[in-house]
């Protein structure tokens, strides 16, 4: 009888303990998967805003000297991340559907000489990409420049948007994360409150007795943040994996950073809450124990 009790004790305890670690591995991989995101909000910002097209046309006097003096000067600009020279007949061959009009009803070639343009991130901003117009422009040669501005608002208004909503749904599941965590950890020595109090009344001190509860903590704690620390870099692999552009892991001080933040946190909080968690039991009566 005796043997089964302890054997459903065992199995009382040890099932409390693994709810404790996947409680502290599920908060903490959705807590750092929120961090990887809020410190690659710049990389993914800058990725949208870099595929947000420029296109240049020239006017159709234009010579080929002229159309190439002024991909050397877009090579020597600060603001540019690449280009591409798409000529007349290239126009054409991108617009099938001109084609029939251009070969059979046309004289002469309707469309014009143009560079295709990416900015870098930084620069695709209202007042810096107008700034780039107006300088783009002033080149004698060119005709016109085109460009979604509706688009750029769009992005760097929504992107402003996201990381704010993201932040605060961080905090939110910081003190979430806090809460879960400190009610397993109040639930897995809530069963041995007998002992504790066992121990206090017996003489031992309330240092001696939190001591061992809270190593025990410390080691959940570590065992989840780790479980933690590898689901987030298998989720950074496969990110770096689906969008190579990213380069999160070439980058990898920012993701360290996480990592150590999540390990921390798991032994940190994992302690504070066993702390208070065997304080409680410590400062109860005999009689409420029951």
């Amino acid at each position: 009888m005796a043997s089964s009790f302890e054997k459903f004790q065992k199995r009382r305890v040890i099932s409390s303990y693994f709810s404790v670690v996947l409680c502290i591995f599920i908060v903490l991989t959705l807590l750092g998967a929120l961090g990887l995101f809020v410190i690659n909000t710049d990389k993914i910002s800058g990725y949208v805003k870099e595929n947000i097209p420029m296109t240049v046309y020239f006017k159709r006097e234009a010579t080929d000297s002229t159309t190439q003096a002024f991909g050397t000067r877009l090579q020597n600009s600060a603001y540019i991340k690449d280009y591409v020279f798409v000529s007349k007949e290239d126009a054409v061959k991108n617009n099938p559907e001109l084609m029939k009009d251009y070969d059979t009803m046309l004289d002469e070639n309707p469309l014009l000489d143009s560079y295709d343009i990416h900015l870098k991130g930084d620069f695709v901003q209202k007042d810096s990409i107008k700034d780039i117009e107006v300088e783009l422009r002033s080149d004698p040669a060119v005709g016109d420049v085109s460009y979604d501005n509706v688009l750029v608002d769009l992005a760097n208004e929504n992107i402003k948007t996201i990381t704010f909503y993201i932040l605060i749904l961080s905090g939110v599941l910081a003190f979430i994360a806090m809460l879960l965590i400190n009610s397993a950890l109040r639930l897995s020595i809530y069963s041995h409150r007998f002992t504790i109090k066992t121990m206090q009344m017996v003489g031992a001190t309330k240092s001696f007795i939190r001591r061992p509860y809270i190593w025990k903590g410390i080691k959940l704690g570590l065992i989840g943040a780790i479980l933690a620390m590898g689901a987030l870099v298998y989720i950074v692999y496969w990110l770096d994996g689906a969008f190579p552009v990213l380069n999160i892991w070439e980058d990898w001080i920012p993701t360290a950073i996480v990592l150590a933040g999540v390990l921390a946190f798991g032994i940190i909080i994992a302690m504070i809450s066993t702390f208070f968690a065997t304080q409680r039991f410590l400062n109860l009566r005999t009689d409420d124990l029951y």
